[in-house]
């Protein structure tokens, strides 16, 4: 259940990169809301980061036994501990960023993600 809801909450954040990475003006969800709409150049690298966020939700799944490995269960659990971690620190910069929507929309996906990501890694 932990596995599904990671995947979900996460799953979240994925469609609002998407949506950024198309144009739509919810930049200020993000990187400290510099941005109403990311430059172009910017989307590249989200584009990057949206296939690792997809790569992620298939390891929390992975570590709930919903899907089959792609690597030893081992590898998926280090790669899980890394991304628990990550999630965690990027909790604590989403909550004292100076956009008030990145800190109350993406600081609890944030949360309850690396939650969930700690709860399925140990």
């Amino acid at each position: 259940m932990v596995a599904i809801i990671g995947a979900g909450v996460f799953s979240i954040v994925i469609v609002l990169s998407f949506l950024i990475v198309c144009g739509f003006p919810l930049g200020e969800l993000t990187m400290g809301g510099q941005y109403k709409v990311f430059p172009k150049k910017l989307r590249i690298i989200l584009v990057m980061q949206l296939i690792l966020q997809i790569f992620f939700v298939v390891i929390v799944l992975q570590m709930g036994g919903l899907i089959p490995f792609w690597f030893s269960e081992n590898a998926t659990k280090i790669i899980c501990i890394i991304m628990a971690v990550y999630l965690s620190f990027n909790t604590i910069m989403n909550f004292i960023s100076k956009s008030k929507k990145e800190k109350y929309i993406m600081t609890p996906l944030s949360a309850i993600s690396a939650v969930c990501f700690w709860i399925i890694t140990l």
